[in-house]
């Protein structure tokens, strides 16, 4: 958490270009090369690690008194009553992924796979910006991070409060 992006620029574009000699979907200039680093992020693991901790000893033992195998209590118990800590790493991941502007740049090479910031950032490098249609663009690029975070915003506040049930 304390090396900054930049740093990590070079050995990401490395591994992914080495990647994509074997396999071509995780490679340089794929959804998954933007993704994955997003994804695998040091806040989201211990994000998860505290909430685990927090998991009530009991229901996994009630659980196994009642006879579920570790498998039975992991899908019935733990993954019901942790929805909330899922759907708060679910928005923050989207919205890092969404908002990212170097990595992508980076990584995606043709114009067709480009970011929707990295377009409306396009738009303001002609001799004579067109204003209008830049914050009309911006306006469409915050729409789905606004809708994902109030569809999901009960669930993203009892999340990053640690309310477990």
């Amino acid at each position: 958490m304390m090396i900054p992006f930049a740093a990590l620029m070079v050995p990401l574009y490395r591994m992914f270009g080495s990647i994509s000699q074997v396999a071509p979907m995780f490679g340089i200039d794929t959804l998954a090369a933007v993704v994955l680093p997003t994804i695998t992020t040091a806040f989201l693991i211990f994000f998860f690690r505290q909430s685990t901790k927090m998991f009530s000893r009991e229901l996994i033992e009630a659980g196994r008194i009642d006879g579920l195998s570790e498998m039975g209590i992991f899908f019935r118990i733990f993954l019901p009553t942790m929805k909330t800590t899922y759907a708060a790493a679910a928005i923050i991941t989207f919205m890092s992924s969404w908002n990212n502007y170097l990595w992508p740049l980076v990584v995606l090479q043709t114009p067709e796979k480009r970011t929707i910031l990295l377009l409306i950032s396009n738009l303001g490098a002609g001799y004579s910006p067109d204003y209008g249609v830049i914050m009309a663009a911006i306006v469409i690029a915050t729409l789905p991070t606004a809708i994902v975070f109030f569809l999901m915003q009960k669930h993203f506040v009892a999340g990053m409060t640690g309310s477990v049930k």
